[in-house]
């Protein structure tokens, strides 16, 4: 529980958390299937996605109706990052 609270002083948990789960998804992930895995409403998902992929960390690829979420080369090594630092905590 302490680490948890740490963390959350340096980074905003949910929208860290999104890019971890992206980093270390297994199959293709969509915004619903997201906003389940880090408790959070789709709308505050898809507000946040949307942030992220003007600042070149996420993108949003089109398969027939779906838009499947991949992270970018840039989004990918913030991710890393965020991970490292979430385990040193």
């Amino acid at each position: 529980m302490k680490q948890k609270k740490i963390f959350n002083v340096f980074f905003r948990e949910k929208p860290a958390m999104m890019l971890v789960t992206l980093l270390n998804k297994n199959n293709n992930i969509y915004a619903s299937n997201l906003a389940k895995v880090v408790d959070c409403t789709y709308s505050h998902v898809v507000k946040i996605l949307q942030e992220m992929e003007k600042s070149g960390l996420v993108e949003f690829k089109k398969q027939g109706r779906l838009k499947v979420l991949a992270l970018t080369k840039k989004g990918a090594e913030v991710a890393g990052y965020i991970d490292k630092i979430n385990n040193i905590l």
